[in-house]
């Protein structure tokens, strides 16, 4: 037997069932719990940052004043941006190359959501700035990868491989 192949090593004995793939309702619990605590991880963020005198003031329409970051929002945002990612995983369960394509697509996401606190105008402070940046790759630290290896179990490859594997046996 040549061991440059690792899942002929494998314990499973058979490769699950199709039915046993993940589904919306697998996403939408893993979002729902990294998206809970990337919001958790953001509100502790925001709590420090306000404790070492950031003012999160920011600027939500063009020509506005700056206006004071609710302290919910770092909370609620990245449960709300899980979800939706979630819902956009979706499109690709059992597809092949499911989980590079979420973390692909997730990463190109999260760079597009950094131009609104890096793109703020003058008025905001890059303290500010800089820390709400630092939400933002929390979030995505917690919530893509995730999302990703659900998407990834329901790759056909994931099944055929371990069918594979036990028929390599």
């Amino acid at each position: 037997m040549h061991m440059t192949r690792p899942w002929l090593r494998s314990v499973t004995p058979v490769a699950p069932p199709r039915s046993a793939n993940p589904r919306l309702g697998t996403l939408l619990s893993a979002a729902v719990v990294t998206g809970s605590w990337a919001g958790l991880f953001s509100l502790a963020i925001y709590g420090l940052g306000r404790l070492l005198g950031v003012p999160f003031q920011i600027v939500l329409r063009q020509g506005e004043a700056p206006q004071q970051l609710p302290w919910y929002l770092p909370l609620l945002l990245p449960l709300a941006a899980a979800l939706l990612a979630a819902l956009a995983t979706r499109l690709v369960l059992g597809r092949r190359h499911a989980k590079v394509i979420v973390l692909w697509a997730g990463a190109l996401l999260a760079l597009a959501s950094l131009v609104l606190p890096a793109m703020q105008p003058d008025t905001v402070l890059w303290s500010t700035r800089i820390w709400l940046l630092v939400m933002h790759v929390v979030a995505w630290f917690l919530i893509v990868p995730q999302l990703a290896r659900v998407a990834g179990d329901s790759s056909p490859a994931a099944s055929e491989v371990r069918a594979f594997a036990f028929e390599a046996r």
